[in-house]
């Protein structure tokens, strides 16, 4: 059964900002005293931007420490570890040892003295003495600096991350970032999830080049090579060329409202397809379109039969039916 349309339509508008959100974050966000964080590699499992990016041990340490502080959402952790360092993938300097050029340092991105002073106590499982690198240590510290700058009881989140950071725009990205989290998980929940990984991913490959029987991350995606490596992302296998995605998948009728994730088929006719494409919501699909030209977000008709340059919308599917 599909998902309820006005859920999926939605999600498509959060997962296309959390896209968007997790680019700029690679280019603009600061860790807590300025130094750039590195941002999701594209290749990396689960979706730039969703819960399923976070490191399941980075994720149960999100939510242990935030028993600690009532009131405080793990995802507020969790959006910040992501800012600072990837919730501690990044290989940046001063997030595994050193300090990057501001002094920070650790996957929660302390300045040494601001770490000494919420370090205590110890947390199970961290280290003794504690260390802004052990990711334990740092999250808990995290959260006792958040809990006593207004997270308590929900105070102040703004308050307690503007704290954490003095920069308005980062309380902006971090707190923006928490209620995707938040989101995310309540369509997981749901069940509303394949179709949205599929279109992240897809979008987080905008900028490769178009490489005739391309599938590989930042080398190069021809258009069923996209699609089958997105959806091998979100769980489900689809054959390699278009004809066969199209042969191989559910056909929706026409006049339902299309949700993310579905495929648009290209070409002269059933028979007949050369182009797929994966419908990211507000008319528009993401595909590597032709030799030449980058993967890109494009318009898309989305009635079967209309032309589309000198080829025919010939159907849609839904590959998660």
């Amino acid at each position: 059964m599909r998902p309820s349309r006005a859920l999926a339509a939605g999600a498509a508008g959060l997962i296309l900002a959390a896209v968007l959100m997790a680019t700029s974050a690679a280019v603009l966000s600061s860790s807590l005293l300025g130094e750039v964080a590195g941002a999701p590699s594209p290749g990396a499992p689960g979706a730039p931007g969703t819960t399923a990016s976070i490191p399941p041990a980075m994720l149960r340490l999100y939510e242990a420490a935030t028993t600690t502080c009532a009131g405080l959402p793990w995802t507020v952790l969790a959006a910040i570890g992501t800012v600072e360092s990837d919730n501690g993938t990044s290989d940046l300097p001063g997030v595994h040892s050193g300090a990057n050029a501001a002094g920070a340092e650790g996957p929660m991105q302390f300045e040494p003295s601001t770490f000494a002073a919420y370090d205590q106590p110890v947390p199970p499982g961290g280290a003794s003495p504690p260390s802004p690198y052990d990711p334990t240590d740092a999250v808990y510290a995290a959260a006792r600096d958040l809990c006593a700058n207004g997270a308590e009881n929900g105070a102040n989140l703004s308050a307690a991350v503007f704290a954490y950071n003095h920069s308005d725009s980062y309380v902006s990205e971090v707190l923006d970032l928490a209620q995707f989290y938040s989101q995310t998980e309540a369509q997981t929940v749901a069940g509303v999830t394949a179709g949205g990984v599929a279109v992240a991913w897809a979008l987080a490959q905008v900028g490769t080049p178009y490489v005739w029987g391309g599938e590989t991350p930042g080398v190069g995606f021809d258009c069923s090579g996209l699609v089958q490596a997105a959806y091998k992302v979100a769980g489900i296998t689809l054959p390699r060329v278009a004809q066969d995605q199209y042969d191989a998948t559910t056909k929706l009728g026409p006049g339902g409202p299309l949700q993310p994730g579905d495929l648009i088929f290209f070409g002269g006719g059933p028979t007949d397809v050369t182009h797929v494409g994966i419908y990211i919501g507000n008319g528009q699909m993401v595909d590597a379109p032709s030799t030449g030209a980058d993967v890109r977000v494009e318009e898309t008709p989305t009635t079967p039969g209309a032309s589309w340059g000198t080829d025919l919308l010939v159907g849609i599917t839904d590959p998660a039916a």
